[in-house]
């Protein structure tokens, strides 16, 4: 690309807000043209609004994917519109005539004639087909009952949450909400007790913080649910706030924060190729970037890097031919060879280097190349062989562990999942700590938070199927226990429904895990209503013990939720998540129905009474649930789901694309012609002429993993027949709704549906 073309796509990158003096009826609305650099064409649109007697703009530039790029200046005289970004030395003059703006675009020195024509901005999706808020409202206030709990006791954000210390003790961090719901970063002094807020949410979410070291936080946001993250830093003091990665379009994935060297940390980002990452080291306070290697072959693509605990690149592993995967070690720093070739199915995964060794190659590594069910290993990577093998459940995968840095790396304990979180401690150090916690905290799961560098103080996290969660501090020198803060402190524990592992044969003879959410009634010995939850992924992911604000609303209606681990759930074993390859919408369908019928065997739930609600996948699975058994479910409420398998492989971000051979073995493949056949039987969108029951369904418009194109389909599909389908859509959304307002509003409504369409008053006696 030129240098001229570079320097305009490098400036459009930040957003500043400022208001100007226009003429409402002739300015307010989207402004589109498109700048001719040498032969190369860059679309630009500005935005004007009004708000009072003040407008605002903004600028879009989607070449580049960048959308709200507000001006720091905007006058408005004798007809000429002077729109400025100082930082970035671009400027706009344009002369309003009728619908055009004819003017000058600078930057950096150069022109360039730009005229603009007033046009209509556009949202994502077919804008005509949500519901009003009146009608989901409407909706919404179905759920009429006397109930203790509203739905925003279980889905208002605690006031504060996120807690952690600062390294050296001295400071601890978390969020605490405004009364506008807007989740703000606060540090605490934990000695003068003194409170800064070092990081104000706007518009945009602050999608997750930490600390970088003792006196600088990081934080990472997004726009509108885009996944597109950004990475910022701030002082604890709240000064010398800077955005590091202000790059469009670009993702950023944090990789190691470096204990040996404070002022920076390693990053990955997709800025060279939309479809693949390189690894960065980047300066916290200056954002100075230094790529650590290139990423360069697209067909064959490195997706993961292994690096050890100083920031040297030890390793990577490199997608080949789309499938298959092929381990890169360096034993001299420089020259990387092929240590291993893997399949993609294959885990064999370095969770850190054993630095309590002389030998600078072994390291922890989680493997299952011998055996179904990943265990923990102390392997040699130079030498390419196992050296012991540390850890394993006959039963499960085993992943975790931790490691004292303050006590020159001893091993603690290894961590795995079970039917709950299981804890197996190993030095004596972590003995004691573990029968400490567990001694003075029964019967719940516990997690530790954070831990000082010194190991003076430990942030504990208590939870379980009841309990929203408590955090404690451990102080290590005092021998003592403090309580810091109840996360939920209005939902009563002795209130919340219990939830009960579950195990069952499914039709074909294959033992599947799970959970039931019971309410009151329930236990009590009548029939209840039940929503069947199946869990997004679907590979890989598997649901939980613990507390589910879903499934305890749900209790509070008088309906048990329940949540199956279907053949591709993770944390069984290679065999039982492979068994689900090609089975999406089929045998993994029939795992969900075989444990619905299950639990109406227990005398739990009533089969005739029976919803089905799900994100993502899990939306898929209702979709595909209402169109496979037309007759087993009541009604179903489809959140980001997939609804056209052919249109969801199409819409994959660009980052995404070097995984879709994988995709296609775990899926389906529409270029094997019976495949092909499978995937329209198990499309939803095909078979809309099933679907008797009704229909809720909510999407984010700027998901990027399943478009809004997907709900699209179906609504329209629906509609088309006559059918009454309830449609939320939130503009300021992705995947998933992550903004409180959103949260309640889609809660309040689901529950309202399914207050109509789930008959409450049948129950009955389990020995009817």
């Amino acid at each position: 690309m030129n240098k001229a073309v570079t320097n305009i796509f490098g400036a459009l990158v930040l957003f500043i807000s400022t208001g100007f003096q226009l003429s409402a009826q002739d300015l307010v609305g989207a402004w589109k043209g498109k700048l001719s650099v040498q032969g190369t064409d860059i679309p630009l649109v500005f935005n004007i609004s009004q708000e009072e007697d003040a407008y605002a703009s903004t600028m879009d530039s989607p070449s580049q994917g960048a959308t709200g790029i507000q001006m720091d200046e905007t006058i408005f005289v004798d007809n000429t519109v002077t729109i400025k970004f100082s930082q970035a030395s671009i400027k706009y003059i344009g002369t309003l005539k009728e619908n055009q703006l004819e003017g000058t675009f600078y930057q950096s020195g150069m022109e360039f004639p730009l005229t603009l024509t007033k046009t209509i901005k556009t949202l994502p999706g077919d804008t005509s087909l949500p519901s009003t808020e009146d009608e989901l409202k409407a909706l919404a206030n179905l759920d009429s009952g006397d109930y203790k709990y509203s739905v925003k006791d279980y889905f208002s954000r605690p006031k504060a949450r996120s807690f952690s210390f600062s390294p050296n003790g001295e400071y601890l961090s978390y969020r605490e909400k405004d009364e506008n719901t807007k989740n703000h970063v606060y540090v605490k002094h934990l000695e003068t007790n003194e409170v800064t807020r070092v990081i104000e949410e706007k518009e945009e979410l602050i999608r997750g913080f930490g600390w970088a070291n003792d006196n600088r936080l990081v934080y990472v946001m997004d726009k509108g649910g885009n996944e597109d993250y950004h990475l910022f830093a701030v002082n604890i003091d709240g000064s010398n706030q800077k955005e590091l990665t202000p790059f469009e379009g670009v993702k950023v994935n944090i990789l190691e924060g470096l204990k040996e060297d404070k002022d920076h940390m390693i990053i990955s980002m997709n800025k060279t190729n939309p479809q693949i990452f390189e690894p960065y080291k980047i300066n916290i306070v200056t954002g100075e970037l230094v790529q650590l290697y290139k990423n360069e072959d697209v067909a064959n693509p490195i997706n993961t890097y292994l690096f050890d605990k100083d920031g040297n690149l030890r390793g990577f592993a490199k997608i080949r031919d789309g499938v298959n995967i092929d381990f890169y070690y360096t034993t001299d720093g420089e020259n990387y060879e092929i240590n291993k070739e893997l399949s993609w199915r294959d885990t064999f995964n370095a969770l850190s280097f054993n630095y309590a060794t002389e030998n600078p190659h072994d390291a922890y590594v989680v493997s299952n190349l011998d055996s179904d069910k990943a265990q923990i290993l102390l392997y040699d990577l130079k030498e390419d062989k196992v050296i012991e093998k540390l850890f394993w459940n006959d039963d499960y995968d085993v992943s975790n562990l931790r490691l004292s840095r303050n006590r020159g790396y001893e091993l603690d304990y290894f961590s795995y999942e079970g039917e709950k979180r299981v804890i197996v401690a190993v030095s004596d150090y972590y003995k004691k700590l573990h029968q400490k916690i567990t001694s003075r905290f029964p019967n719940y799961n516990y997690t530790l938070a954070d831990v000082t560098d010194d190991e003076s103080k430990y942030l504990i996290f208590l939870q379980s199927d009841k309990l929203y969660g408590t955090y404690y501090a451990y102080d290590a020198l005092k021998d003592s226990f403090e309580f810091l803060y109840d996360l939920m402190p209005n939902l009563i524990e002795d209130d919340m429904a219990e939830m009960r592992p579950i195990t069952f044969t499914s039709r074909d003879g294959k033992t599947i895990r799970g959970y039931i959410t019971l309410p009151k009634e329930a236990i009590n010995g009548k029939k209840v209503p039940v929503i069947v939850n199946p869990h997004g992924g679907p590979q890989g992911i598997r649901d939980s013990w613990g507390f589910n604000p879903e499934a305890q609303l749900f209790a509070s209606r008088g309906y048990a939720t329940l949540q199956v681990n279907f053949r591709i759930s993770g944390g069984y074993g290679k065999a039982f998540l492979e068994s689900g390859f090609k089975q999406i919408g089929r045998k993994a369908m029939d795992d969900v129905e075989d444990g619905l019928h299950y639990v109406a065997e227990q005398g739990w739930v009533d089969i005739n009474n029976a919803a089905i609600y799900g994100g993502s996948h899990g939306g898929y699975a209702v979709l595909r649930g209402l169109t496979k058994t037309p007759d087993l479910y009541a009604c179903g409420v489809d959140y980001v789901g997939v609804s056209n398998i052919f249109t969801f492989f199409n819409s994959f971000p660009e980052y995404w694309k070097p995984y879709k051979k994988i995709a296609q073995e775990i899926w389906y493949d529409e270029n094997i012609p019976e495949e092909k056949v499978i995937m329209k039987e198990v499309s939803p969108v095909f078979h809309i002429d099933k679907i008797k029951k009704p229909l809720f369904v909510v999407q984010g418009a700027n998901d990027p993993r399943v478009n809004i194109n997907e709900s699209d389909q179906i609504v329209k599909g629906l509609r088309a027949k006559g059918v009454d389908v309830p449609y939320m859509v939130k503009y300021d959304e992705g995947h998933g709704f992550a903004k409180e307002t959103n949260s309640i509003q889609l809660y309040e409504a689901m529950i309202g549906f399914f207050a109509k369409h789930l008959k409450k008053e049948i129950s009955y006696p389990i020995n009817d």
